[in-house]
């Protein structure tokens, strides 16, 4: 049954990797996966021999002696656990996904594109550069490359050039979407997990991420793709006059959200929801709206778009959530049944035979660094889901903040390995293989600079 389950897992896993080849999108396999993982669980469970204990890390004791209904709970128990888990991160980004899009609402991010006025290529660049590795952090790295690429879209004309700028937003996102706990689905979930903190994983990796970045970004300044300067553009007027307070005040109350948490030490989608809540409450004043965001029986279409919330919670990006669920637990069900935990106990103890393991750990760097490589092929998302079945590490051991590195950063590689490729994707309509070709080399660059970086700090410092 096992080797069922994992051969279903492969399976669905090559339907997300090829969604653009088989045209269907990756939500449609990560949901069919995980419903079909644990109907088989639950038909085969008398079969099963070993559990694992997520809440303790470790498998369970006498689990092949347990009857039929004892372990039909037992499942039960574990699917709502990892239901809960998997909710925790789902809400969260919900909530900063809808405050973002509140903040386009209101034309809010015409701010940020007021601040470029060079017309050199290479200033723009370098503009660009820095709002990703900035905004990432803040918004998250999917949100802010959509951000960029609209904002971009507006001043570069040229869609060659435009090309060349969004493959390096992709590297600036995703490596600053990997230093901070809101900025990439991976880092959110260690830090929801209780494996990284704040503090720590900003100590550890804001250096190491800004050389990812800035590495790739000064190599590709020289490019041919770079040089002169593009055609001057009239700016239009602003759409509000709330645009600017409601970016300000969108930013901030995302940010309030680790602080939130540090202070009450709930889950951070608590803070989310408050953080919500009161920016929904000043976009509801400044549209001068009568409709409320609990309101049912609303009078037309037309005057439902007059409430900015209604609007942004119309336009959050739910294939993602879904293909979150999905996925997430579809590694639980592997995770469940102890097999992510084998996997890594094999992989411990072939770290010996690779000489190079890490200080408090069991884990080499080359093997990180793999993991890294491994996410540009496959979604880092289910990688970090399957590491925090596979170790158990205490928090802020060095090999969480190296796997927030490896997997947030590795994806640049490759540009269906991150949400930032996957959504740059789309916008600009970029060929696989022309990513390939003149991005990714740039891109495993800036990682492996990186990760340098971080071997070196974490030995010397």
């Amino acid at each position: 049954m096992e080797t069922l389950l994992i051969a279903i897992f492969v399976i669905g896993y090559l339907a997300i990797t090829l969604e653009h080849n088989l045209k269907i999108d990756k939500l449609i396999p990560a949901l069919a996966m995980m419903a079909i993982l644990w109907a088989l669980m639950a038909f085969g469970v008398d079969g099963f021999t070993t559990w694992f204990d997520s809440g303790k890390h470790a498998l369970m004791e006498g689990f092949s002696a347990l009857g039929h209904e004892d372990k039909m709970h037992m499942l039960e128990e574990t699917l709502l656990h990892h239901l809960g888990k998997t909710s925790e991160i789902l809400v969260f980004l919900l909530g900063a996904m809808t405050i973002v899009e509140i903040i386009d609402y209101f034309d809010g991010f015409a701010t940020i594109k007021s601040f470029v006025k060079t017309r050199s290529k290479k200033r723009i660049l370098w503009i660009f550069a820095f709002l990703a590795f900035i905004l990432s952090a803040i918004i998250d790295n999917l949100t802010a490359t959509i951000v960029l690429i609209s904002i971009l879209q507006k001043i570069v004309k040229v869609r060659n050039d435009r090309l060349w700028y969004a493959g390096l937003i992709i590297i600036a996102a995703n490596a600053g979407g990997a230093w901070s706990p809101i900025g990439d689905v991976t880092t959110t979930m260690l830090w929801i997990g209780n494996k990284v903190t704040t503090t720590k994983l900003i100590g550890y990796l804001l250096i190491p991420s800004l050389v990812c970045m800035l590495v790739p970004t000064f190599i590709a300044s020289f490019l041919p793709a770079f040089k002169g300067e593009i055609e001057a553009e009239e700016v239009a007027p602003a759409k509000t006059k709330f645009g600017a307070t409601m970016l300000y005040l969108g930013l901030s109350a995302i940010v309030f959200v680790p602080i939130f948490k540090t202070i009450t030490h709930l889950p951070p989608y608590v803070g989310m929801m408050l953080s919500l809540a009161v920016v929904a409450t000043f976009a509801e004043i400044y549209s001068s709206s009568k409709i409320a965001i609990s309101s049912v029986d609303l009078e037309s279409d037309a005057e439902a778009h007059h409430s900015p919330v209604h609007s942004a919670l119309t336009k959050i990006e739910l294939p993602s959530i879904l293909f979150f669920l999905g996925i997430l637990m579809a590694v639980a069900a592997l995770e469940s049944l102890g097999l992510l935990f084998n996997f890594a106990e094999g992989l411990k103890q072939g770290v010996g035979l690779l000489g190079t393991e890490l200080p408090g750990t069991e884990i080499s760097d080359l093997v990180v660094i793999i993991l890294g490589i491994g996410s540009a092929v496959i979604d880092n998302v289910p990688l970090v889901a399957a590491s925090l079945g596979m170790f158990s590490e205490p928090i802020d051991n060095p090999l969480w903040h190296f796997i927030a590195y490896s997997a947030g950063t590795g994806g640049s590689m490759l540009i269906i390995g991150s949400a930032a490729g996957v959504v740059a994707m789309g916008m600009e309509k970029i060929d696989f293989f022309w990513y390939l070709k003149k991005i990714a080399w740039l891109a495993a660059i800036g990682f492996l600079a990186g990760a340098i970086c971080f071997v070196m700090m974490r030995y010397f410092f």
